[in-house]
């Protein structure tokens, strides 16, 4: 897991499976395992909290590889991460 943002308003996560992907061999139907990568964008002021994977997850990998080449402002960043908040639906719970 790796922070790649941290504000007053959201903390977005890189979560990634370190485990290696098993042999064609030993999976199942020789079907290959693969290792799943996903981030967790969490909204501090609502406490609710969105897991973006698979199609989401890439696209907005997307969007990060942009940023990175385009450094965009802390607001426009807020703007992005704001618009996606809105699909959050997962209250955060304290274990």
């Amino acid at each position: 897991m790796e922070t790649l943002y941290d504000s007053d308003r959201f903390i977005v996560l890189h979560m990634q499976c370190d485990a290696p992907a098993p042999a064609a061999t030993s999976a199942p139907f020789g079907a290959e395992l693969l290792a799943r990568h996903g981030f967790e964008i969490v909204d501090k002021h609502s406490g609710k909290q969105l897991y973006l994977d698979g199609q989401w997850s890439e696209l907005f990998q997307r969007r990060i590889a942009e940023w990175r080449e385009n450094i965009p402002t802390q607001q426009e960043v807020e703007d992005a991460l704001d618009a996606l908040a809105g699909l959050a639906q997962t209250p955060l719970a304290l274990h």
